[in-house]
């Protein structure tokens, strides 16, 4: 097999895959369009970064340019598990279908109902939305999935990751039995194997490398650092970080910096752009306008540094990432390859470098496990913890928090620090009259001297009311 004219696209088809510029077709294209052209259902296995998008959507558009769509009632579906992704597959159909007239709406959060629901209305060829979103729209009774030709899963091991297999599941159930059904991941877990063997009938299963295994084309590294202090492990390590871009230089062109939290992003991000460094953040808890506008400025070049949550390392085509750098060690081994192929795409060359705390050394351990290899280790570019300068600098970047030190325990903010060792400390600086009356009772324990009242009864106060004090008189009395 040697170009796209000889895996039996349309005409049409292989003029806009031409005006795009490609000729060859990928592994996993090569594997999974024939038969997703003769209608079978496709399980399709292969590493991030190899072609996946278009494995689906070249022969859908094929497919679908026999027929016409009805309101409210689409006639393919695409799931993503993220926005970022669902939108990249929406561009992916512009370009290719660009001489084919089909009509497509894009289901995404963050964006008004009122204009998805007008693009539903008047019927779709091709829906593409994430499993939350389209959700909504069926409960609210704007949508129908009993006219699902096609339906394609992508990503299927991060919707598995994201806590989307019941909605999965669900909406499998709304669809057709009849469907063809394109089933895309990069790994196989068990979760996703038994999803395969339930919804899928004889698939034809395309598997082109190795699940789990990072490009040949990728130099990676670890920095092993070691903080000199608990409570300075992330000013230190942010310092790491700064160092180690550094060291790259003008080999680091642009970057995605990968934290494991999305807090951590947010304060990385301030962080570097304290330092100089033309960097911002992207995750999931940002409006979906800030993240695309993001996205856009770091794919024309006018942002070199991306720092980010796994909402970007799953399917984001941005073919001319030079580094990738892993602030975290992922927790999930098999998220370390999808980060890492984010560089080194469409043949070029990259690298990945990884920064590993002692209590990340098992999660390193995982990778390793996982990829077959052991990650070469790096020369920490600081040679030691970040100074104190670097600290004093960077304290700000911490998320706000109130921390006591061993000394100040049980001392206030405002209150000096003699009075707190002369509190921690009562038998030093006592006055030496007060020595001899150590053992006498403390002043204030006891009530002030005063004349015996007989109706006082001790334990019960001063104002004892007459009719309980009554029997205490006849007793007295007795």
């Amino acid at each position: 097999m040697t170009d796209f004219t000889e895996l039996g696209l349309s005409p049409k088809v292989l003029r806009a895959v031409t005006e795009a510029g490609y000729v060859t077709p990928t592994p996993i294209q090569e594997g999974a369009i024939p038969p997703a052209l003769e209608g079978k259902d496709v399980l399709g296995i292969a590493q991030t970064g190899t072609g996946k998008t278009a494995s689906f959507t070249l022969p859908m558009i094929c497919k679908l340019a026999r027929g016409r769509a009805r309101a409210r009632m689409p006639r393919s579906l695409v799931l993503c598990p993220t926005r970022e992704l669902a939108a990249q597959v929406a561009e992916n159909f512009d370009t290719y279908s660009k001489h084919v007239k089909l009509s497509k709406a894009l289901l995404i959060g963050g964006v008004s109902f009122k204009e998805q629901d007008q693009l539903i209305d008047k019927g779709v060829d091709v829906l593409i939305a994430t499993p939350g979103r389209l959700l909504d729209h069926f409960e609210r009774g704007k949508l129908l999935l009993t006219g699902i030709e096609i339906m394609v899963v992508d990503e299927a091991d991060r919707m598995l990751d994201m806590g989307f297999i019941p909605d999965i599941e669900r909406i499998f159930s709304l669809t057709p039995f009849t469907r063809q059904t394109l089933f895309f991941s990069a790994t196989m877990a068990p979760e996703i194997e038994r999803i395969t063997n339930t919804f899928l009938s004889a698939p034809a299963r395309i598997e082109v490398a190795r699940q789990a295994t990072a490009a040949e084309n990728i130099e990676q590294g670890v920095v092993m650092f070691k903080a000199s202090r608990r409570d300075r492990l992330a000013t230190e390590k942010r310092a790491v970080l700064r160092a180690v871009i550094e060291a790259e230089g003008e080999r680091c062109t642009n970057a995605i910096i990968f934290c494991n939290r999305k807090v951590d992003v947010d304060i990385v991000a301030k962080s570097l752009k304290k330092h100089g460094f033309n960097a911002e953040a992207i995750h999931g808890d940002l409006d979906q306008s800030q993240r695309t506008r993001t996205l856009d400025a770091f794919r024309d070049g006018s942002l070199r540094l991306l720092v980010a949550s796994d909402v970007a390392a799953r399917g984001l085509d941005i073919p001319s990432v030079s580094h990738v750098f892993n602030y975290d060690v992922p927790s999930h081994s098999e998220d370390y390859v999808h980060r890492i192929g984010r560089t080194g795409r469409a043949g070029r060359d990259g690298k990945a470098i990884m920064i590993c705390a002692p209590a990340d050394e098992k999660n390193l351990a995982g990778i390793e496990k996982l990829i077959e290899k052991d990650v070469p280790r790096l020369e920490n570019p600081l040679k030691s913890a970040a100074p104190d300068t670097a600290e004093a600098e960077d304290k700000q970047d911490d998320a706000p928090k109130k921390t006591r030190s061993r000394s100040s325990r049980g001392r206030k903010a405002d209150q000096p620090r003699e009075e707190t060792a002369r509190e921690d400390n009562p038998q030093e600086n006592k006055p030496q009259e007060n020595k001899s009356q150590e053992n006498k009772p403390r002043e204030g324990k006891q009530p002030p001297q005063k004349k015996r009242d007989d109706n006082n009864v001790v334990g019960m106060g001063d104002h004892l009311p007459q009719f309980i004090a009554k029997s205490f008189e006849e007793r007295r009395a007795s």
